[in-house]
């Protein structure tokens, strides 16, 4: 098993990068400042669930094939990519029909847990990123590869959990700040397409 000072080493490790949030990060802020905490505490489980995605993919090896493989990994780039450019028009399309927000957030949870998922768990660096960090913590003596990068794995999802929820509740707190009514939800539906499409584009031109 890891003893005390590896693990503490890896918390150190995920603390430092979450010091710099992703676009999944950037997503779940977007979406509690569009429909409050709720939804950006489920869109973070989301982006959590996506990343134990990646953590069982590695654990088994799909990492390695999209490291080797330009095909593969060119091919879920795209799918990530067409993703996100059809969430961020159908966001900008979307008309403001409710004042009452709570409403919103109630018939979102789902679709705001699906996309956390989606857009994580559909980015191929992700894979490559656990592949990278995770074998710098592995002891080949302290039992076995899958084993501990599960054991990895299970602490990274519990810190983005706990990351992500302490993000939706501040800015859930910032939101009760602002003014709220149709012209809040047109506004912010086009934040929200304008951070979908942008990711899109930075996914395709940039890299993940």
């Amino acid at each position: 098993m890891l003893n005390i000072a590896e693990l503490s080493a890896f918390i150190l490790v995920v603390f430092g990068l979450f010091l710099i949030p992703g676009p999944a990060v950037l997503l779940m802020i977007t979406r509690s400042a569009q429909a409050g905490t709720k939804t950006g505490i489920i869109t973070g489980l989301g982006i959590a669930t996506g990343d134990f995605i990646h953590v069982l993919l590695a654990a088994v090896g799909f990492s390695a094939i999209l490291m080797t493989s330009t095909v593969a990994f060119n091919i879920v780039k795209m799918a990530r990519v067409a993703y996100l450019l059809y969430m961020g028009i159908r966001a900008l399309l979307t008309k403001a029909r409710s004042i009452k927000m709570s409403d919103v957030v109630q018939e979102s949870l789902l679709h705001s847990y699906r996309n956390g998922i989606l857009v994580e768990a559909l980015n191929p660096k992700t894979a490559l990123f656990f592949l990278a960090l995770f074998p710098q913590f592995v002891d080949l003596e302290s039992g076995t590869i899958v084993t501990q990068f599960l054991i990895l794995g299970v602490i990274f999802v519990v810190l983005t959990v706990i990351y992500t929820t302490i993000l939706s509740i501040l800015t859930g707190k910032i939101r009760q700040q602002i003014t709220r009514g149709v012209g809040m939800n047109r506004w912010s539906n086009k934040v929200l397409g304008l951070l979908y499409i942008g990711l899109g584009l930075q996914v395709l031109f940039l890299g993940p």
